[in-house]
């Protein structure tokens, strides 16, 4: 009656073991699967975040073009207008150095 109440024991022992195992392992699964869809997320965010950062330097570095065509557009005019400037005032030097010639 003992080898028979003391197996039966044993036997419950050992079946709440392996079920105890199996379970872990079932949790440890469910652990891992669930890292692994955490870690693709973050993944698609960093991707969505480097896209979004590539889109705003492509931005930037077009308004830095338009700054710099503009800019030089503006350099371009005052160039001409100081050139304008300087023609007009060889021409009124020229003009008081040929009157003064003829006064002479």
């Amino acid at each position: 009656m003992k080898k028979v109440l003391l197996g039966s024991i044993l036997m419950l022992a050992l079946s709440i073991s392996f079920v105890s195992c199996r379970e872990t392992a079932d949790k440890a699964k469910d652990g891992m699967e669930e890292a692994s869809e955490a870690l693709e997320e973050a993944g698609e965010d960093v991707m969505d975040a480097a896209e979004d950062v590539g889109e705003d330097i492509k931005e930037a570095s077009e308004d830095a073009m338009d700054t710099v065509k503009e800019a030089g557009e503006d350099v371009k005019d005052a160039a001409e207008d100081a050139a304008d400037d300087v023609k007009d005032g060889v021409k009124k030097v020229a003009e008081e150095v040929e009157d003064a010639v003829d006064d002479n």
